[in-house]
């Protein structure tokens, strides 16, 4: 009797768990927030409790293969895909990242950055971008495989 309950109490207890427990790390398609269009798929993931972005896919139709074409030094001319575009955001408490650098390969220009989930749709990454006192903020979309 007492192991089933404890195997039911596991059951219930990995069940919320999985239920509540959505990571900002993962794959995310980003969409733009003036097309509304999917332009591509980011990782994300931690590393020395860092949290970094890395380009896996363009799925913007005809820019596939796209080059860093308005970027200087060693990204000029490099491939968007394998681009590192969040670099080393700390983790702020709440759910709450910020960083320095969030680039944006098409514009070539870096920002500071703000990331964090939806609190109303953990499938939704918000992901604000700041120029000066100027921001815009895109959701990204969760991608399950």
């Amino acid at each position: 009797m007492l192991l089933k309950s404890n195997l039911f109490f596991l059951f219930v207890l990995l069940t919320c768990s999985w239920g509540f427990g959505q990571s900002v790390f993962g794959k995310w398609k980003t969409i733009d927030d003036r097309t509304g269009k999917p332009k591509a798929i980011i990782k994300i993931y931690e590393k020395n409790d860092l949290m970094y972005g890395e380009v896996m896919e363009i799925v913007e139709e005809g820019k596939e293969n796209s080059l860093c074409t308005k970027c200087d030094g060693d990204l000029k001319d490099q491939p968007v895909v394998g681009m590192t575009i969040i670099n080393a955001a700390k983790h702020k408490g709440e759910g709450v990242y910020k960083g320095d650098t969030l680039f944006d390969p098409e514009q070539a220009m870096t920002f500071r950055c703000k990331i964090w989930l939806n609190p109303d749709n953990s499938d939704e990454l918000k992901v604000r971008g700041y120029l000066a006192f100027i921001y815009r903020t895109q959701t990204w979309v969760r991608v399950y495989e």
